[in-house]
């Protein structure tokens, strides 16, 4: 488990032809649209898959890239594509891109191990798909992409609610496109968008089914929101800046971010995977721990 966030490895990028050129390019032209700065809101991983390790809960690939080989931990709510946008699965030999959220902290281990939202097989090079967070205007800028919706283009969602035009700004998104213009940002007029909407957890939701829709594998445990979950059991949950404290009438936890030690009253007990925050302001713990509280 990692203590900070990891840096990611470059990835290179081409840019995208030149303003005052108007015309069309296909995705088979040689031009690309995955022009970025140094600051993204998804992290890029892409090359061959050479290894597959699974589990119960997680699917570990191995990426050849190079002389790099990242590994791509997929689970159930993963979502995979071909990049025609049509549903696919993953197999030793395929050319894949995974797409992890920036703000995502990731294990501090050799080789990086990430957690990706999407994983797209590389199918055809007449075709594109890229996820990122696009603005009010439906820019990417960092993809320097620009979106325009007609009536042709599939609009859905990760969480299954109806999708207008107006619902895409502002939003995470993963989106199959065939061509672009030249002019930056490219402007594009996609098949198909996914908003990227998952891991939303209702007022309302039990506590299974808080750990159904939001949670993370590491290290092949599942890892778990600790106050949606704690306050749902009738916990007070105070934050201590490293961790937090938790209470109800006579038990009291003290957990500490980094640490698989936690205190439970005056005993010490111990946690399979330490806790961390998997998400920003937001701690995540073993699964395990669940039965602990409802005891």
């Amino acid at each position: 488990m990692k203590m900070n966030k990891i840096v990611p490895f470059a990835l290179s990028a081409l840019l995208i032809g030149s303003a005052a050129t108007t015309g069309e390019v296909f995705a088979n032209e040689g031009v690309s649209s995955e022009v970025t700065s140094d600051e993204k809101a998804f992290i890029k991983v892409e090359g061959t898959i050479e290894n597959v390790e699974k589990s119960e809960d997680v699917t570990l690939y191995t990426i050849k890239q190079g002389e790099e080989t990242p590994i791509l931990a997929v689970t159930e709510d993963t979502l995979i594509f071909d990049n025609t946008g049509k549903k696919a699965e993953l197999k030793k030999g395929d050319t894949v891109s995974g797409y992890t959220d920036a703000d995502k902290p990731m294990i501090l281990i050799y080789p990086p191990q990430y957690s990706p939202e999407a994983v797209i097989v590389e199918k055809t090079t007449d075709a594109t798909a890229v996820v990122g967070m696009f603005d009010d205007e439906l820019i990417d800028p960092h993809l320097k992409l620009q979106l325009t919706i007609d009536d042709k283009t599939e609009l859905s969602s990760v969480s299954g609610k109806k999708v207008k035009t107006e619902d895409l700004k502002g939003q995470n998104l993963l989106v199959f496109y065939t061509a672009t213009t030249r002019s930056i940002p490219a402007q594009t007029t996609p098949e198909k968008v996914i908003v990227l909407d998952g891991n939303t957890v209702d007022e309302d939701a039990s506590v299974e089914q808080i750990i159904e829709s939001d949670h993370y594998i590491v290290d092949g445990v599942k890892m778990v929101p600790l106050r949606l979950i704690a306050e749902k059991l009738g916990y007070v949950v105070d934050s201590t800046g490293e961790g937090a404290i938790i209470s109800k009438g006579a038990p009291s936890y003290t957990i500490t971010r980094g640490q698989k030690e936690y205190g439970y009253n005056k005993s010490l007990q111990k946690f399979e995977v330490a806790p961390d925050l998997l998400e920003p302001k937001k701690t995540y713990v073993p699964v395990e721990f669940v039965d602990e509280l409802k005891k």
